[in-house]
């Protein structure tokens, strides 16, 4: 049975189909790279919806925080979120840093605004 996987966004994120989940077999011709570079580029548009999303979740606590008058980070969280992070090895923590910053900003430093996604660097895939 076939299904198709809708994730946040509405991006059909199906796995390659014959792939098995937790070790891809190494494709062995231009069609099965391809195959795997279409895979790629949904989930790419996932990520890039969810980390908006993400972000503007994460600021709009921020916001509600600062007019409440409750600290503007809260580290118990933040370390309670790296440790989800970790179960991808040693660059994991430095994407939760990452996703932690675009939510609340550098420490010490204003937040900058996410590009629009029209913009050439919101849209750009690399794969």
């Amino acid at each position: 049975m076939n299904s198709t996987t809708v994730i946040p966004g509405g991006v059909d994120a199906t796995p390659v189909a014959g792939v098995p989940v937790g070790g891809l077999p190494i494709p062995t011709d231009q069609d099965e790279i391809d195959r795997y570079r279409v895979e790629i580029d949904r989930i790419d548009e996932w990520l890039v919806t969810a980390v908006r999303r993400r972000t503007e979740l994460s600021r709009a606590i921020g916001a509600a925080r600062r007019d409440l008058g409750g600290p503007r980070v809260v580290y118990s969280r933040e370390l309670s979120i790296l440790r989800r992070f970790r179960g991808l090895g040693p660059r994991g923590t430095d994407l939760g840093l990452l996703l932690l910053e675009l939510g609340r900003g550098s420490l010490g430093h204003a937040l900058v605004p996410l590009p629009d996604e029209s913009t050439p660097a919101a849209s750009a895939v690399h794969a």
